[in-house]
């Protein structure tokens, strides 16, 4: 599997492409949510890749990407390329805030030698997304937030939020992934529509497979007071041309939240798909698909018939 080394830490990641004509093609890059992996995304990839060469990866700490450095050599530089000069220190101990995964993909996209992409992030990916365009808004042309918003700060609701996802994320046993039907009940908060059972099992994996800390750490920093006071100046300041998608009855970010984010900004398109929760581009593969071509200007390639 291809692996490379993004500040000291091993990160998994993989190209989806189809064979093209065109010299060269736009790169979009997929950031997957909390406790998830690249592998949510692949469908969507395929979906999108006769346009765009698909760049998938797995965050720091979550699926195949390591939690923690594996060599961390005093001297080394977070990344070479001009482009990001706030990555120009020194590493040092890594946290769990999400302006460090943002970036973590400048990063990435300097050792891959990639330029200006389109990215398409979900849930805390799209946290990190929004942080992203913001520190680095000459490396994006065009941005997709699948399930994201802001939300107001309520000390006791955030308190017993943490300290049951607490519980949760210590709670993780491997034999749980072979508790029959266990993939149907842990997916039920976050579906409205069934997906297959391939894509049920791959998130129960995921989750079962995080890295403790970073599953732990990512609880607090993405569900915070200051993630709730700085949330709104980003989607504010965004600018770039970005849709917003929201999962109807999405029970983890309501589509008012979505709504809300995208009101503070006229670059900012929302877009409601009926009759779906929090993963949309699995719930309703042909609406979502047809949103996101739609504000990226491109059709649907044309079905052979032989």
């Amino acid at each position: 599997m291809p692996y490379i080394n993004v500040r000291g830490v091993d990160h998994y990641y993989e190209w989806v492409k189809q064979s093209s004509t065109a010299l060269t093609k736009p790169v979009m890059v997929f950031i997957h949510g909390w406790a998830g992996s690249a592998r949510y995304w692949r469908s969507t990839a395929n979906a999108l890749s006769e346009q765009f060469d698909c760049l998938l990866y797995d965050m720091r700490g979550f699926g195949r990407s390591a939690g923690k450095p594996t060599l961390v050599p005093a001297s080394e530089s977070v990344a070479t390329s001009e482009s990001s000069p706030e990555t120009s220190a020194a590493i040092q101990e890594l946290t769990y805030e999400l302006e460090e995964y943002a970036d973590d993909l400048a990063v990435l996209l300097d050792k891959l030698h990639l330029g200006r992409v389109y990215i398409n992030a979900h849930s805390m990916g799209a946290s990190v997304a929004t942080l992203f365009f913001n520190r680095y808004p000459q490396r994006i042309e065009k941005g997709i937030l699948t399930c994201s918003g802001i939300f107001e700060y309520d000390e006791k609701a955030f308190t017993a939020f943490h300290k049951f996802g607490g519980y949760v994320v210590k709670f993780r046993p491997k034999w749980l992934g072979k508790i029959p039907f266990i993939d149907r009940m842990f997916m039920a908060r976050f579906l409205h529509r069934s997906i297959p059972k391939s894509e049920r099992q791959a998130f129960l994996q995921d989750f079962l497979e995080a890295d403790y800390d970073t599953a732990l750490g990512t609880i607090f920093t993405s569900v915070s007071k200051a993630q709730s006071e700085l949330m709104p100046q980003e989607f504010a300041k965004l600018t770039m041309p970005t849709l917003l998608v929201a999962g109807e009855y999405d029970q983890i970010i309501p589509a008012v939240m979505g709504r809300q984010a995208a009101a503070m900004n006229d670059k900012i398109e929302f877009a409601l798909i009926p009759n779906t929760a929090h993963f949309p581009m699995l719930e309703d593969v042909p609406t979502y698909l047809q949103r996101v071509r739609e504000f990226l200007q491109i059709t649907a390639p044309e079905v052979k018939v032989n």
